[in-house]
């Protein structure tokens, strides 16, 4: 079984798993949207958002793949945690990609968001995007 999960690092300590995937410097951070940033990634409007954001169905595939093949080679169990900041946008909204693409690949796949219910973290801790609002980041862009 494949379990998903995604967290905050601004919350507490990563959860131990055999996949991490820190979202903090990767995808569009809908903390810094308005209209979004009250909402979570269980929100249709975030989902949205965060899986748009390009190069975000890459990675959810690969990761998928990477959990699947892992899982199916060490015949056990795997945990794949997704964190962001405060672990309500990015981190939710990949899970729930991974979790969809697991499934409907008819994997059996469980997943949890563990900090999904918590207070917004103080904007403080939330980095700027390093693009402005108009430019998207890009997954993987080569930083040259």
């Amino acid at each position: 079984m494949i379990r998903i999960i995604s967290f905050g690092y601004g919350h507490s300590t990563p959860p131990a798993a055999e996949l991490t995937y820190d979202l903090r410097a990767l995808l569009r951070n809908p903390f810094h949207d308005e209209a979004l940033k009250t909402l979570t990634g269980l929100d249709e409007a975030v989902y949205r958002h965060v899986t748009e954001t390009p190069g975000a169905e890459r990675l959810a595939l690969n990761a998928a793949a990477t959990a699947r093949d892992l899982a199916h080679d060490a015949d056990g169990d795997v945990l794949m945690a997704w964190g962001c900041t405060g672990g309500r946008h990015r981190s939710v909204g990949l899970a729930r990609r991974t979790h969809e693409l697991l499934t409907a690949a008819g994997e059996e796949a469980v997943i949890e968001h563990r900090d999904v219910h918590l207070p917004l973290l103080p904007p403080g801790l939330h980095s700027r995007p390093r693009h402005d609002a108009t430019t998207p980041d890009h997954v993987g862009a080569s930083r040259a």
